[in-house]
């Protein structure tokens, strides 16, 4: 049964606005360790008690999620803090850490003469994510 401290294997896809955006068709399944934060809390609330063999499907809301949309989280960036050995193209993902050396990433939403305007948001900021998943295997960490 899921509980913190166990090492949980799913099969999940997840759709957002009637799309799916990701999920573990064709590819290995998504192992996690629940109770420690590895996925979204809404996600992993919804989990708890579930066994081998389960299926259910979770609606989480964006508090629950990736958060709400932030304008305020919508930045100009000058050129000379960008990387100068690629080209910049609207709606390139840049990564980099914050000033506490925290990893972030951003995206970029137009391209001016001296800045660019980065969204620093969550791609999936605001937006009610819908899961199905299938529990294939629990197991106690290592």
């Amino acid at each position: 049964m899921i509980q913190d401290g166990m090492d949980v294997t799913m099969d999940y896809a997840l759709t957002v606005d009637g799309v799916v955006v990701d999920s573990s068709e064709g590819k290995e399944a998504f192992r996690y360790r629940h109770g420690t934060q590895q996925i979204i809390p809404g996600l992993e609330k919804a989990l708890v008690g579930l066994k081998v063999g389960d299926a259910k499907e979770v609606t989480v809301l964006p508090e629950d999620g990736y958060g709400q949309y932030e304008a305020g989280r919508v930045i100009e960036v000058s050129k000379d803090q960008m990387p100068s050995d690629i080209g910049l193209e609207v709606g390139m993902v840049l990564g980099g850490v914050d000033a506490e050396g925290r990893p972030i990433r951003g995206t970029i939403k137009e391209i001016k003469d001296k800045a660019v305007v980065m969204d620093m948001n969550h791609p999936l900021a605001g937006k009610t994510l819908h899961f199905k998943v299938k529990i294939t295997e629990i197991k106690p960490s290592a």
